[in-house]
């Protein structure tokens, strides 16, 4: 008894700390990660293909939302990893950091205070929690300059043959600035409105991976 008494707490310790080990690994295995340049995007068609296809990116922006009755103004981290995706906004008055991550199965929240809500819908669970959303579903896509391959668009295009109004979702999305991302010209500047809200991102950052 006695020996088992000492050599749980000694066991308890090293379970810990090999546990933060890999946590730090992890950490580091990331923060030494390198991007990389996109493909050549010569046409509408190469858009579409490259960037829906491409497996790993994400970009940090600044985001506005305003509603009849309700908005903010925060920071946005959006990382996609093939179909899995995590999403961080940060800023809204009241209700501090909240995590959106899912795939194309699953979606859940995470509210400032840990807990964790697998959800069906949540755009409408956005809305009724805290009175704003945003378009998670789709945004993905039109954040590369692209519509969502899974539903029917209007889209129209600038003078440079960029995407620059689409109309998808009962959503407008308008992109009025693109910039370097990769190596090539992605959107920078967007505004998504529906009838209810208006969501702006200001993307400042975009990295792609392998």
């Amino acid at each position: 008894m006695t020996c088992a008494s000492v050599d749980s707490p000694r066991r308890t310790r090293q379970a810990r700390l090999t546990a933060l080990t890999l946590m730090l690994l992890l950490v580091a295995g990331c923060a030494t990660r390198q991007s990389v340049s996109l493909p050549e995007i010569d046409s509408w068609e190469a858009r579409t293909r490259v960037l829906g296809s491409f497996p790993s990116w994400e970009f940090s922006a600044r985001i506005g939302v305003k509603t009849r009755d309700e908005g903010f103004n925060g920071k946005l981290r959006w990382v996609q990893d093939g179909d899995t995706f995590h999403a961080t906004v940060g800023g809204p008055l009241g209700i501090g950091t909240v995590q959106i991550d899912g795939d194309d199965t699953l979606l859940a929240l995470t509210d400032n205070e840990g807990e964790r809500t697998e959800l069906k819908d949540i755009e409408g669970e956005l809305q009724y929690r805290y009175g704003w959303t945003i378009p998670v579903q789709s945004l993905r896509y039109w954040a590369l300059g692209i519509p969502d391959p899974a539903l029917p668009a209007q889209t129209e295009f600038d003078a440079d043959g960029q995407l620059a109004r689409l109309e998808q979702r009962n959503w407008t999305v308008l992109i009025t600035r693109y910039r370097d991302g990769g190596g090539q010209l992605m959107p920078s500047r967007l505004t998504a409105s529906n009838a209810d809200t208006r969501v702006r991102v200001v993307i400042d950052k975009w990295l792609f991976f392998d």
